[in-house]
């Protein structure tokens, strides 16, 4: 299998020192616009490595990125950009004849007169559009296969294939207590991609209802995550899961709640009301005379890098999918996580904790796609293939994963 990796920040160079250790790939092509990353990132590897080559390129140049894939014989086009480029690389591999995996899916748009109540476009629905087409060609397009999105879906198809018979509901949890020596606000991911889904409507699923959206952090509970982290208040966010389970796994409902924060949240509603969320460019004025910028990319640029802040930071991340359901004719209600302790991460791998969580995820999946276990034509979501093998290959990565019983009674109380 040779690779194009796009995106060479902080999940995309966790990719290339996770892969590194990996014999499924004969070649990776690392990628970005900002070619001194990608060098750095290939460089950091050593130089007995020469599975990896550095590259130049703008993700949104559709026809430059199908230059890349033909001129290196690439097989699959491994997406780690944020969601504005998500559709130029997903025509780009299905125009390159190369097969395509993201961890984030195309964008969504609140419906124009109700947005808090009706959906407008779904995240995902431009790429689920293009169906027929990744069929036709016989190419596989995975979508959605990070850690949330991505793990937390091989959780739910887990989950419905040997733990339930019947499925209420199935919530991703997702929460933390990292902590960042040195700085009152430094988020562990992109900052730009947290907005996007923070500050959209979030999505809610109902077997009766379909899908519909609330207002941003709404139904707020609190969650008791695993090993150590403890019970932290969790919020409605707009992610793909609660679009993609429902299309493959029978559940009644399904949610995405985010352990965010008060102080994290107020924040971001700053963020909102000053219109600093904003991805429209405005003319702002510069000693070399006006220039045209997204007010969030100048958010994104003023604070620091999350790939930066390994070493400052401490403690655990967690995602999982709990759900309630019945087995055997009794109520069972499971938490199915997987946690990362940043200092076990920095230590093994030179990455902080969140980017390496979400870049685990990929590379196993392409191991099992170069492998066969893996395979299919189309668009397909994760929740689309059998669970047990990405999971057990998953602790063969010396990071595995924790299955935590509930108490029938629920998830957690009322905040």
């Amino acid at each position: 299998m040779r690779i194009l990796l796009v995106g060479a920040g902080g999940v995309g160079t966790a990719i290339t020192r996770i892969a590194t250790r990996r014999e499924f790939f004969d070649h990776m092509v690392v990628a970005d616009y900002d070619i001194s990353r990608a060098q750095a990132a290939v460089a950091a590897l050593g130089p007995g490595e020469t599975r990896f080559t550095a590259a130049e390129v703008d993700a949104s140049d559709t026809s430059a990125v199908v230059g890349l894939l033909l001129g290196h014989r690439c097989d699959v086009l491994l997406n780690a950009t944020d969601p504005r480029f998500v559709m130029p690389l997903f025509e780009a591999a299905l125009a390159g004849g190369a097969h395509y995996l993201d961890m984030a899916m195309s964008m969504s748009r609140p419906h124009p007169e109700h947005p808090y109540e009706q959906v407008g476009v779904k995240l995902g629905d431009e790429q689920f559009a293009r169906d027929g087409d990744w069929r036709r060609a016989g190419r596989l397009a995975l979508v959605g296969m990070g850690v949330e999105p991505g793990l937390s879906d091989v959780f739910a198809r887990y989950a419905a294939d040997e733990l339930f018979d019947e499925i209420e509901e199935i919530g991703v949890r997702d929460g933390g207590n990292l902590t960042v020596d040195g700085y009152e606000f430094a988020p562990s991911f992109s900052i730009w991609t947290t907005i996007e889904e923070c500050l959209n409507p979030p999505l809610v699923y109902e077997r009766d209802r379909g899908w519909f959206t609330t207002e941003p952090f709404s139904e707020p509970e609190v969650f008791d995550f695993p090993e150590g982290i403890g019970p932290i208040e969790c919020v409605n966010v707009e992610h793909e899961e609660v679009l993609l389970v429902p299309r493959w796994v029978d559940a009644g409902r399904v949610t995405f709640k985010y352990g965010l924060g008060e102080d994290f949240i107020s924040r971001l509603k700053t963020l909102h009301e000053l219109g600093l969320d904003g991805t429209r460019p405005v003319t702002v004025r510069t000693d070399r005379g006006p220039a045209r910028v997204s007010p969030r990319d100048v958010v994104a640029a003023v604070l620091p890098d999350p790939a930066e802040l390994g070493e400052r930071m401490h403690g655990k991340t967690c995602a999982g999918t709990w759900v309630k359901g019945v087995k055997d004719g009794r109520p069972r209600e499971v938490y199915l996580y997987h946690v990362v302790d940043n200092q076990w991460s920095m230590r093994e791998y030179g990455s902080q904790a969140v980017v390496w969580q979400t870049a685990v995820n990929p590379v196993a999946a392409l191991e099992l796609v170069a492998g066969g276990t893996w395979r299919g034509e189309g668009v397909l979501g994760p929740e689309a293939f059998p669970p047990r093998p990405f999971l057990d290959l998953l602790e063969e990565y010396g990071s595995p994963w924790g299955l935590r019983e509930q108490e029938p009674a629920g998830v957690g109380s009322e905040a």
